[in-house]
């Protein structure tokens, strides 16, 4: 089985950055509800840049919209079936030591979204099948030397499972998937860095599509019931 998760990040986990919260996350989705969940962002982004007058390819990021065309775009693909957006926050003043390696810090990170916010809501019960974890990330911060260092540290961490990793960093530019994770992550960061910038927005998200882990602990918001591959939510 293949499941298609998309990440990003925000806030700052350097140690020379004053931000208190640093994010990673986006969303994942089963089969071909991938294509449906990134046809429609696509078309809105379009409808956006059309009325803007914005070139179509360039990028708008999430801090660019509006909170009606952020409503917008959550309405139309937070039902779809097995869409469900996952994003650790993590709270850097309970950090005991600086991040010297941001990179590293982002494996980390990574694995702790699987781990908290996508693994839990999986029914590995009623799966018969490996499950490999199409993953595409933004490569904006991503240095050339490490760009086969998460694919070989998630098989790592979960080598007592039957997961497989295929990791894919793309320039957000001109990758869709990763361009609305952009717009998942950073709406949970600006939950906890200033709620006034997302407090129109929040109330229009389902928590059944969402779930969210704040690090340190295991403080879960949104879902916490596992998915039915045998019910509404099919993939």
């Amino acid at each position: 089985m293949n499941i298609y998760v998309y990440l990003d990040e925000s806030g700052s986990i350097h140690k020379n950055s004053n931000t208190k919260y640093f994010a990673v996350g986006g969303y994942f989705v089963f089969g071909e509800d991938r294509n449906k969940v990134t046809s429609r962002y696509k078309k809105i982004n379009k409808d956006i840049k059309d009325s803007k007058n914005i070139p179509l390819d360039k990028e708008i990021k999430s801090y660019d919209m509006t909170y009606l065309e952020k409503i917008e775009i959550f309405n139309s693909i937070q039902d779809i079936d097995t869409f469900y957006g996952c994003v650790k926050i993590f709270e850097k003043a309970a950090m005991r030591k600086e991040v010297i390696e941001s990179n590293i810090f982002f494996n980390y990170a990574v694995k702790l979204v699987f781990k908290d916010c996508i693994i839990p809501l999986l029914n590995l019960s009623q799966l018969n099948e490996n499950i490999e974890f199409i993953v595409s990330v933004d490569n904006r911060n991503i240095r050339v030397g490490d760009l086969n260092n998460l694919e070989t540290y998630l098989k790592t961490e979960f080598c007592l499972e039957n997961f497989e990793f295929k990791i894919t960093y793309y320039d957000s530019s001109t990758n869709y998937g990763v361009q609305l994770a952009d717009l998942v992550v950073n709406t949970f960061y600006n939950s906890y860095k200033d709620r006034n910038i997302v407090r129109k927005v929040l109330p229009a998200l389902k928590g059944k599509n969402f779930r969210i882990s704040l690090f340190p602990g295991h403080k879960i918001k949104g879902r916490i019931q596992k998915i039915e591959y045998n019910s509404n939510e099919n993939i």
